[in-house]
C-alpha cells in the first residue's frame, strides 16, 4: 500500500499509520505525541504568565525535557518488558536504540522529564515547585492528546467484548489484526486525563498562596490513581511484567502514594515557617509575588494575565521612527546636519577684544 502511494505521489501522502513526506514515513502516533507536547508548552506559558514567572523559562525546559522524558519512557519500558530475559545485554542495547521505538512507558517518561526540569532549575537557580506548578499539570492534557496515538497504532486497549449491543466506539474498539472487538480502555484513560487537567490548570490558574508545589503533586496522585485503575484491566499483552511483577502498576500506586505524602510535608513546612498550612501569617501569604526569572536583569511589567500586574509599569512601547520626521534632539541619526563643536576652555584660548568680561574680572575692577 504504502509503495504504491509512493509511487503514485512521491512527494507527499498518507498509508495506514501515517504519512509520508518524500518518502519519509511520519506515523499518526508520532503527530499526535508531539502535538500534545507543543500544545501543553503552550498552556505551561499561559501559566507562567499567570503566576508571575518569565516565559523564557519554558525554551529551556522543552530542549532539556522532551528528550529526556523520550529516553525515560523507551528505557522504563525495556526494563520492565516481559521478554527481557530473553535478551542478552548487547541484543538489548540494540533493541533500545534501534528504530522504530515500539514502546514507550509514560510513566518513564515523566520520571525522566520530571528529573531533567529539576536539572534544569537548579542550573538557573530558580524555584523548582513553582515552575513545576505551571508545567507538569498540562502534562495530563499531552497524556490525553497522545493516547489518540494508541488508537491510530491499536494498541493498549482491553478484554474482548463478545456482545454485539456493546461493540461501538468509544465503549469498544475494532482490532483488525485479531479481527475482534475490544474495550478502548485508551480511551477511557484519555478522557479521565482531561477531567484531571481541567480541574488542576483551572486550580492553578486561581491559586496564589504558600506553599508551592501542590499543584504538582496533585498531578502525580491524580495520574497514579487512574493508571492504577485502568493498569490490570489492559490486554495482557500491554502489561510490562518483566519478572511477574507488574511494574506500570507498581510505578503508578507508588506515583499516588508520594504525591500525597509530599502534599502533607509541603503543608507541615509550611506551618513550621510560616505559622500557617496555607498562606503565611507572619509575612507575605503569597507564593507567587516576586518575579522569578532565570534572568536577573530581567523586569516585570504589567499584563492582564498576570495576577500581580497591576504592581508593576506598563511594558515600555518601542519607538517608530516614521520618514520625513525628524529625529528626537537626543539622538543622532545618518543624515543628520553635523553638531558645532565644542568652544574650548577660556583658560586655553586669549582673550579678544569683542569677548565679553569674565564674571571675576568686573569684581576685580572694582575692587581696584
Amino acid at each position: 500500500m504504502q509503495s504504491h502511494l509512493l509511487a503514485s505521489n512521491p512527494v507527499f501522502g498518507a498509508y495506514e499509520k501515517g504519512i509520508y513526506i518524500f518518502t519519509l514515513p511520519i506515523q499518526y502516533y508520532a503527530i499526535v505525541i508531539v502535538c500534545g507536547m507543543l500544545i501543553a508548552s503552550l498552556l505551561s506559558v499561559l501559566l507562567m504568565k499567570r503566576r508571575n514567572i518569565d516565559t523564557g523559562i519554558i525554551y529551556i525546559l522543552f530542549i532539556a525535557c522532551i528528550p529526556s522524558a523520550i529516553v525515560g519512557a523507551r528505557l522504563f519500558s525495556c526494563l520492565t518488558d516481559g521478554s527481557i530475559g530473553s535478551y542478552s545485554f548487547g541484543a538489548w542495547f540494540v533493541r533500545f536504540i534501534k528504530p522504530p521505538w515500539q514502546g514507550l512507558s509514560i510513566t518513564g517518561g515523566v520520571i525522566g522529564g520530571v528529573l531533567a526540569g529539576f536539572i534544569v532549575c537548579r542550573c538557573c537557580k530558580v524555584d523548582f515547585l513553582r515552575v513545576a506548578d505551571c508545567v507538569v499539570v498540562n502534562i495530563l492534557f499531552a497524556q490525553a492528546l497522545g493516547r489518540w496515538g494508541n488508537y491510530f497504532n491499536q494498541e493498549v486497549y482491553g478484554g474482548l467484548v463478545t456482545d454485539p449491543s456493546q461493540q461501538w466506539f468509544p465503549w469498544a474498539v475494532f482490532i483488525d489484526d485479531v479481527g475482534e472487538w475490544h474495550y478502548a480502555f485508551f480511551f477511557y484513560e484519555m478522557v479521565f486525563n482531561l477531567i484531571g487537567w481541567a480541574l488542576l490548570f483551572t486550580f492553578t490558574w486561581y491559586r496564589k498562596k504558600k506553599p508551592n508545589g501542590i499543584s504538582t503533586c496533585l498531578y502525580f496522585v491524580w495520574y497514579g490513581t487512574v493508571r492504577a485503575c485502568m493498569e490490570p484491566l489492559r490486554d495482557t499483552e500491554f502489561i510490562l511484567n518483566a519478572g511477574g511483577v507488574m511494574w506500570s502498576e507498581l510505578f503508578a500506586i507508588l506515583l499516588a502514594g508520594l504525591g500525597v505524602i509530599c502534599i502533607l510535608a509541603l503543608l507541615l513546612v509550611n506551618y513550621k515557617r510560616e505559622g500557617a498550612f496555607v498562606g503565611s501569617r507572619r509575612g507575605d501569604p503569597y507564593g507567587i509575588s516576586n518575579y522569578l526569572s532565570p534572568n536577573k536583569k530581567a523586569k516585570p511589567y504589567y499584563s492582564k494575565i498576570n495576577m500581580f500586574g497591576a504592581n508593576y509599569p506598563p511594558k515600555p512601547e518601542k519607538k517608530k521612527k516614521n520618514k520625513g520626521q525628524l529625529p528626537d534632539a537626543e539622538e543622532e541619526s545618518e543624515g543628520e546636519e553635523p553638531r558645532m563643536p565644542r568652544p574650548a576652555p577660556l583658560s586655553s584660548r586669549k582673550a579678544s577684544p569683542q569677548e565679553e568680561p569674565r564674571e571675576g574680572a568686573g569684581k576685580e575692577n572694582d575692587q581696584e
